[in-house]
């Protein structure tokens, strides 16, 4: 090696080492908390209970059960989801998603509402106004007048006697997370009353720890997913992150009084990854969305709200207004019968990002096949070759001009011992051994232009889709989940010394934590390499090699169920491109591999 070579293949390998360990700090290790997370949430949901300090109490938000046990609560169990209201101030802040939980053990179920007074409160409601004055307020004394316990089969009614005016409110659940609030308001004084209905969720403590408290896997202030303010007002869907919620940013459309309004209907709240809470204010009605900036401002929680054009009532008289309240799963099925039922816009809780045109038929084909085939798993296997059959035209038309030039290798190095000291020369001749033999130098290059966007749009769909979270396949518990075997334990052979333990371990474990998949996407992606014609330039050539290394760390941190994907699309494009090569007369050097061991060229050769 030219000491030239020596030097550029050094600098190369030293930038590859570099990325290898800053990709473990900022994502693998931030991945490990976030495991570390989980356990430790499983722990305290499965230990007995020990002797009590008190440090909790003096210095910290109050325990939980210690925050449900104050004043009068109603409790729900409805099909989808249970907990309980709070009656001050008729709160939803106690709810927990039946069918979904913290872990694949099935433990914990995923507490969305948490009452104010415990860590990661996270509660909604509706309150009335008149002008500027609060007729039902945060902690108002609503009463019980019907009903035991909230089901999906039977409501409970609420009362609040306030100031000229009586409040019925029925409180009902639908089988999945839509809550009704039926209010009955009556005039009770002498003059009429401009009442208004006033949305608010509100959302307590350093956003990046409330969303470990929600569900310790999927915390996250990275990757593609949108966290934060989501909703949807005049047809519009508005985004916000947490990060600059918190910080009081503008938000793209924003009215000068920090309003959107809306007469179209629609709906505004705060989304995680996977879980949402959103008001859903009368459609029928004019309102305002907002995001409360003065809260924020004085150190205070995060609050959404949204306001209803005043409805007039005529002493004596009543009026009956209808608003709702999700707070739930983003399931799609769930989420498309809202929308077609009028809420607009509703199935774009799923944040199917910018490239919706893309992510959003990948997901449609995905649920599909879930449906037909039962398991996530095989649905992305299925999907793969789905993919893929569209351009198989395009691949045969590259691999064609890569066995073109894989033919042309020994020419073409002629040509570079012959004119290496002409450049200009060496090129001209170069294009005329292309023409000659009708070989095309970046032909093999057009497939990739269509396969970045598809992985793309496929890693936001899988990344984001529900439906894929805590999915067994094979030896995964969780296709949403980095591969969670590793070569330090064998795999999972040795029992007592968990892939988790291993990818724990400083440096080393970036190594002997690499899991069965990340493995094999590497093997594969250096078996599609051996086909093609490796560049003129030693360099190039060495750098390409060491390229399947490098990304077998890089896709060590992906959820499995991406990586299992590229996996098997790399198969199935090795086996298409070698089928085209061995036709066009090519000799691959896997088949000299092959032949090598297999004593073929010594018989052929006698």
């Amino acid at each position: 090696m030219e000491p030239q070579e020596q030097r550029n293949f050094l600098i190369a390998m030293a930038a590859m080492i570099a990325f290898v360990f800053l990709y473990q700090y900022f994502v693998m290790e931030p991945a490990q908390k976030r495991y570390e997370a989980e356990q430790a949430a499983l722990a305290a949901a499965t230990q007995a209970p020990g002797a009590d300090t008190g440090v909790a109490e003096v210095l910290g938000p109050r325990p939980l059960e210690a925050a449900l046990s104050e004043g009068e609560r109603v409790a729900f169990n409805a099909d989808a989801v249970d907990g309980s209201i709070r009656l001050a101030g008729a709160r939803i802040d106690d709810l927990s998603l039946k069918q979904f939980y913290t872990t694949v053990d099935r433990v914990e179920e995923i507490r969305l509402l948490r009452p104010e007074a415990s860590e990661g409160g996270y509660f909604a409601t509706y309150y009335w106004a008149d002008g500027n004055t609060l007729l039902a307020g945060r902690n108002s004394a609503w009463t019980q007048v019907g009903g035991d316990t909230l089901t999906t089969a039977s409501p409970i009614t609420l009362r609040l006697e306030a100031d000229g005016m009586t409040i019925d409110r029925e409180i009902s659940i639908d089988a999945n997370y839509m809550f009704t609030f039926r209010d009955t308001l009556t005039n009770t004084s002498g003059a009429a009353r401009n009442v208004r209905a006033i949305g608010s969720l509100e959302r307590h403590g350093d956003w990046k720890r409330f969303l470990e408290i929600t569900d310790p896997a999927s915390a996250t202030s990275g990757g593609p997913a949108h966290l934060g303010l989501m909703g949807v007002v005049e047809g519009d869907l508005r985004l916000q992150k947490y990060k600059p919620l918190f910080e009081s940013k503008k938000i793209s459309g924003e009215s000068r009084d920090g309003t959107f309004f809306s007469d179209e209907g629609g709906w505004w709240g705060l989304t995680d990854m996977y879980w949402m809470g959103a008001l859903v204010p009368e459609q029928v009605r004019p309102f305002t969305a907002s995001v409360n900036r003065t809260s924020l401002s004085r150190g205070g929680p995060l609050e959404v709200r949204t306001e209803a054009e005043p409805v007039q009532i005529a002493p004596g008289a009543s009026v009956t207004v209808e608003n709702r309240l999700f707070a739930g799963a983003k399931q799609f099925e769930v989420l498309e019968g809202y929308e077609k039922s009028g809420l607009p816009r509703f199935v774009d809780a799923i944040d199917w990002g910018w490239a919706y045109f893309l992510t959003k038929p990948f997901f449609y084909v995905l649920h599909w096949l879930n449906g037909h085939l039962g398991s996530f798993g095989w649905s992305i296997l299925a999907f793969t070759v789905l993919v893929k059959l569209p351009l198989v035209p395009l691949y045969n038309a590259s691999f064609k001009s890569m066995a073109k030039l894989k033919k042309l290798q020994e020419p073409m190095k002629q040509l570079n011992e012959r004119f290496a000291a002409d450049p200009q020369r060496k090129q001209q001749e170069l294009m005329k051994l292309y023409k000659e033999e009708g070989a095309n130098p970046i032909g093999g290059c057009l497939p990739i232009l269509f396969t970045i966007p598809i992985f793309y749009a496929l890693y936001k769909t899988l990344y984001v889709s529900l439906e894929m979270r805590h999915a067994p396949f094979w030896f995964l518990k969780d296709l949403s989940a980095p591969d969670p075997t590793a070569i330090g334990n064998l795999f999972g052979l040795i029992p007592f010394w968990s892939g988790a333990d291993v990818k724990s371990i400083p440096v080393i474990g970036i190594i002997i934590g690499i899991g069965i998949l990340p493995i094999l996407y590497g093997a594969t992606m250096a078996a599609l390499q051996s086909l093609s014609p490796p560049p003129p330039d030693k360099m190039q050539a060495r750098i390409i090699m060491a390229m399947p290394i490098v990304f077998m760390f890089v896709f060590g941190g992906f959820a499995a169920g991406l990586v299992m994907y590229w996996v098997w699309s790399n198969v199935l494009t090795f086996i298409q491109q070698y089928i085209i090569m061995r036709m066009n007369g090519v000799e691959t050097e896997l088949g000299k591999f092959v032949a090598t061991r297999l004593g073929l060229k010594k018989a052929q050769a006698e």
